[in-house]
């Protein structure tokens, strides 16, 4: 069943558990069915790629997914952790980080 995800696509996020523990990255790619989102520069791996007519092949280093439970959203004010709200501003229901109050704007 699918996760409400309060994160989404294009937010920077730290990762608040983990062998990343204190990264920051941007969203990728988020996956509600899964629970997972796919950060930047967090949780790398290599993988063996066979070659192809556009890629050359051999050990790639790529993403890959981390549980959306160990990482937050970053506060546009202070730059730490922080989670998210939702409220109405001008009849539209925006989110907003909790610590500082500040809506989040993509």
């Amino acid at each position: 069943m699918p996760i409400k995800l309060k994160i989404k696509k294009g937010d920077q996020v730290i990762v608040i558990s983990g062998e990343d523990k204190g990264k920051v990255g941007e969203i990728l790619r988020a996956m509600p069915k899964d629970g997972k989102v796919l950060v930047q520069g967090v949780n790398l791996v290599k993988r063996h790629q066979k070659p192809s007519q556009t890629n050359p092949g051999g050990i790639v280093t790529k993403e890959a997914p981390i549980s959306v439970s160990n990482v937050a959203l970053v506060d546009p004010k202070s730059g730490k952790a922080t989670k998210v709200g939702y409220k109405d501003v001008d009849g539209k229901k925006v989110r907003f980080a909790r610590k500082s109050g500040e809506v989040i704007e993509k």
